[in-house]
């Protein structure tokens, strides 16, 4: 099977990072100035999936796909590598950790299974290349969803709660530790950060035990009260009044109002 618009868009790319001919702009590009438009666009994918929007799906991830390309021919510039290297590379990895299909497909697996072999697999590539069980590498994702994968590699060495009820405890005890700091807010500033980093983190361990994606869940959680506001905004105003002139009492009657709906 042959892909022409996919060998399109990789000679398109090519052609804006051609010295003397190309674009400018891409010209001055480098992996680390690009950096926050991977980030950006891949958060943009996301909203996408999030409102089920697959014409935006689509514009969205390829989006994305630019910016492969981009630190590809980068790369190529460098000499350092290339989008036929990137391609090698992945699929040799998939291969390597799909031995159910690649190498021996007589074994059904289910999901589970899949994923427990798949762990194991990276866990044997990564022995080869660190000593130490944590690295650098658990903390580049975005907090929440570093403490969740910190979490669950603690529990492949049994340093993790048995039980639910057990980590709600753990919840309980950081969030009485934050308001032992509370007492003296102005000096105690860097301990209240501590303790709600400490509460923060075992929250997102509660959410992991309840097989609950935390990064999810508070994503959610920020579009249901961007939603609710959203009302509450334009409950104010046909009313005929002014949001900036409301005191706290009244709006919390008015998000009342909104959550009752």
């Amino acid at each position: 099977m042959e892909y022409p618009q996919l060998k399109r868009a990789i000679e398109t790319i090519k052609a804006l990072h051609q010295p003397g001919t190309g674009c400018p702009w891409d010209l001055e590009q480098s992996h680390k100035s690009l950096v926050k438009y991977l980030i950006e666009e891949t958060y943009e994918f996301v909203h996408a999936v999030e409102t089920n929007d697959p014409k935006k799906m689509e514009e969205e991830i390829g989006d994305v796909l630019l910016q492969v390309l981009h630190h590809g021919e980068i790369a190529t510039r460098t000499n350092s590598f290339d989008i036929e290297s990137i391609a090698k590379t992945m699929a040799d990895k998939m291969i390597r950790r799909h031995p159910h299909v690649f190498q021996d497909q007589s074994k059904a697996l289910d999901v589970k299974t899949v994923k427990e072999n798949w762990d194991k697999i990276k866990a044997q590539e990564k022995s080869k290349k660190q000593e130490q069980f944590f690295t650098e590498e658990d903390t580049f994702m975005p907090a929440l969803m570093s403490a969740d994968k910190i979490g669950a590699k603690s529990a492949q060495v049994n340093f993790d709660w048995d039980h639910v009820d057990q980590v709600l405890a753990k919840v309980d005890e950081e969030l009485q530790e934050v308001k032992d700091e509370m007492h003296d807010v102005e000096n105690n500033k860097v301990r209240i950060k501590d303790e709600i980093g400490d509460l923060l983190f075992s929250v997102t361990q509660l959410a992991r035990h309840m097989d609950i994606d935390a990064e999810d869940a508070l994503r959610q959680a920020n579009l249901k009260f961007i939603g609710r506001f959203t009302k509450l905004e334009a409950l104010v105003k046909s009313e005929d009044k002014d949001m900036m002139k409301m005191e706290v009492p009244e709006l919390e009657e008015y998000w009342q109002r909104i959550k009752k709906k």
